[in-house]
């Protein structure tokens, strides 16, 4: 399998690995508990952030980033994620999605103004979801229309965006056509300055967990943009555009899910270790070793899957069922283990003292997080039934 993309030198992609691990452990997980009761990422957490380069990874060397490969960007959301999952939140949208549709779909303009801005550390939202409709493209409301100007207007409303209360530009998908159009043509995609007249953010949903990482409405009304804000300056482009994006977003959640459970795995060891019953630690129990031996089985199925879609990601091939089939698996088997975890822990579990309860409520958004387990499995099933059907082996 070639490798079209090399990315990070090896050597300083290690060092920057270790440097990100030891910040995660020494400064990120220290914080946690005044960023869980304040619901808020410190700014100077949000400024270190940016120095280290985060907001920017994927992003060309030629653009201001340190222009790291697919399995460099996912083994790196793997060690920010081992802390809690608002640190991800608040750099996933800019370096997964929206840098992805740049360079998949922008005008070399359109990349010469916003990728060193991105790098730079501006926060992003990736509109796509609506309040009824998310993976159905057909059931889109937002309409752009074209102004006298030559320019559009944007009208609709976008539900449940990531970083939308803290954003500062979004790619906003709406329809071009009221008519749907064959492979989604009716839908472009629009970069939408969040300081644009008739941009308002709604008021941030509380959530079963995940504190800090927040989500909210954009509504737009009347929203008047320059000809420019069309990605790609095409019509009909925005759903592939946003499509291709969601591969990188997806094995963005499987890296974090794995992540997190090496967390919640890491603290039920510690946990077994230390508490006592009968007169020994309970890790000596089998039934609880079955239980952490069957977690670490998952971990690494699932660090295998993902290896493996970011390397052939590298190598120019269409991941999008691979990219699928380890968000799924992930997601699914990071649930599995924070149940587990808590099941470890035994009534402590239950109590928001410890961690293992953050750890079960913060996972669960993994299986929803871009693509339902159930709208991918239909991805998947749709995409080898097209392969059987046209008899690809």
């Amino acid at each position: 399998m070639s490798n079209l993309n090399p990315g990070m030198d090896a050597e300083t992609f290690d060092q920057f690995i270790d440097q990100l691990r030891r910040y995660v452990r020494d400064r990120l997980i220290p914080a946690e508990r005044d960023i869980i009761e304040s619901d808020c990422i410190p700014p100077e957490i949000i400024d270190e952030l940016r120095e280290m380069g985060l907001f920017g990874i994927t992003i060309p060397e030629e653009y201001g980033g340190a222009g790291m490969n697919i399995s460099q960007y996912t083994r790196t959301i793997r060690e920010l994620a081992y802390a809690m999952p608002c640190f991800r939140s608040i750099i996933s949208i800019t370096i997964g999605m929206f840098t992805s549709a740049m360079k998949n779909g922008a005008t070399e303009a359109q990349r010469q103004e916003w990728l060193p801005k991105l790098a730079a550390g501006t926060i992003t939202s990736f509109g796509l979801t609506e309040p009824g409709s998310g993976s159905d493209s057909a059931g889109m409301q937002t309409m752009a229309v074209r102004s006298s100007d030559g320019g559009w207007v944007l009208n609709g409303t976008k539900r449940y965006i990531t970083n939308a209360p803290q954003a500062e530009v979004a790619l906003i998908m709406a329809r071009t056509s009221k008519e749907p159009l064959p492979k989604n043509a009716h839908v472009s995609a629009f970069i939408v300055p969040m300081n644009t007249p008739g941009v308002s953010v709604g008021k941030s949903d509380k959530k079963m967990g995940q504190a800090a990482g927040h989500i909210a409405d954009i509504i737009l009304e009347d929203v008047h943009l320059p000809a420019e804000a069309l990605l790609g300056a095409e019509e009909g482009k925005g759903f592939i555009t946003a499509m291709k994006s969601l591969d990188n977003g997806r094995l963005s959640v499987a890296a974090a899910s794995i992540g997190y459970a090496q967390r919640a795995l890491d603290s039920a060891l510690r946990y077994a270790t230390e508490r006592k019953a009968f007169g020994e630690p309970i890790a000596n129990f089998q039934l609880i070793q079955q239980m952490l031996a069957d977690s670490d089985i998952e971990i690494y199925a699932a660090t295998t899957m993902l290896e493996d879609a970011a390397r052939r990601a590298d190598a120019g091939e269409n991941v999008l069922r691979k990219a699928a089939a380890a968000k799924v698996f992930a997601s699914e088997a990071c649930g599995r283990i924070v149940d587990r975890v808590v099941q470890v822990y035994g009534g402590a579990g239950y109590l928001a003292e410890y961690e293992a309860e953050r750890f079960f409520r913060d996972a669960r958004v993994y299986r929803i997080y871009e693509g339902t387990t159930q709208i991918l499995q239909l991805q998947i099933a749709k995409h080898m039934l097209r392969e059987f059907n046209a008899g690809v082996n």
